[in-house]
Parts: C-alpha cells; sequence; structure tokens
C-alpha cells in the first residue's frame, strides 16, 4: 500500500501533547489531580500527517487516516492506527486544509513523544471545542525520562492546563526520581 501524505495546518491540536507530562508531586491515591504545563495549541510549525490510507468523506465531515499514522511537528510525534479527523460542514473542506476542525478521535494504540516525555494509550480523543483531551487504556503510562505516571485515563482541560490521571476501580501508580528535580 502506497503511503499518503497529508497536511493540515489545522489539525495542530493532535500534536498538543508536547509538555503534556508535567511533574505531579503528592502520594499515590485512586485519581491523581494536578497542572500540566507547557500544553498550548501550536500553529506556528507546519504539520506532516503520513498514513497506509486516506479517506475523506465530505457528506459526513471526516478524513479517516488508517494504518501506521504518523504525525510530525516540530519535536512532537504522534503515531496511531487510526485516526478520524471529524470537522464542521460549514468550516471548510478538510483536503483544502482550511476546514474547522471539532473532534480529532485516535485508536490502535497511541503513542505520543515530546523531547524527553512520552504517553501511551488505547485511544484517545480531543474535543476540539472544549478544548479537553482524554486518552484512555487498560494501561495509560506517562513518562518525563525517570519519571512514570500510571492510570487508565488522563483528562488534561488545554485551557487551564488542569489535568487528571484516573486509575479506574485500581490505583494510579506513580514512581518519581529525586534527581529530576528542578535545581534551584
Amino acid at each position: 500500500m502506497a503511503r499518503t501524505p497529508f497536511h493540515l495546518t489545522i489539525v495542530a491540536a493532535v500534536v498538543i501533547a508536547a509538555g503534556l507530562l508535567a511533574i505531579v508531586s503528592g502520594a499515590v491515591a485512586q485519581d491523581t489531580e494536578s497542572r500540566m504545563s507547557g500544553l498550548a495549541l501550536s500553529g506556528d510549525e507546519p504539520i506532516q500527517i503520513e498514513s497506509d490510507l486516506l479517506k475523506i468523506n465530505e457528506e459526513a465531515s471526516q478524513a479517516t487516516f488508517t494504518g501506521n499514522v504518523k504525525v510530525v511537528q516540530g519535536d512532537t510525534l504522534l503515531q496511531a492506527g487510526e485516526m478520524i479527523v471529524n470537522y464542521s460542514k460549514d468550516g471548510g473542506s478538510v483536503s483544502s486544509g482550511a476546514a474547522d476542525i471539532r473532534e480529532i478521535e485516535l485508536y490502535k494504540k497511541v503513542f505520543i513523544q515530546s523531547g524527553t516525555q512520552t504517553a501511551t494509550a488505547d485511544a484517545g480523543n480531543f474535543n476540539m471545542a472544549d478544548e479537553i483531551l482524554v486518552l484512555t487504556g487498560e494501561k495509560v503510562v506517562l513518562t518525563d525520562a525517570d519519571n512514570v505516571f500510571i492510570g487508565c485515563k488522563l483528562t488534561v482541560q488545554m485551557k487551564n492546563g488542569q489535568a487528571k490521571l484516573d486509575s479506574c476501580g485500581r490505583r494510579v501508580m506513580i514512581q518519581l526520581d529525586p534527581k529530576s528535580r528542578p535545581k534551584q
């Protein structure tokens, strides 16, 4: 199957994970809430999207990227088995790069990397209107250098940087490396 590169300047929301993994302080609990720094929609760098197949359904206002989906913007990389971009009918055409994106869905093993930070999950969803990112899975793993956070659902409110890592009936696990603290 031939690779189909496809560029969308509006899909910057997909790579909002730059800075996704701020250090969470405190003890292990059922749920962990924290403020995540560095989260912002980046519209100033070009985005490259590659996949094995791209299907655009203008009638349904949906673009579906399947097979080895790779999104790169700056030093941020997002990979998934499938990415569905839902856009508004009156916001323009996705094929022209002028679509008003409402929601981005990620499936089949999501991997996000930016610098020393990574996140893995089974699925993800970014609601553009509410500016909320949700990563879900049996095991959602966040790492920043030697710090590791494990839960089953990460919810990040992009407007204020608030984040919550849920345990889904188990326990959230956090491993912090004291050497990773900022020097004062």
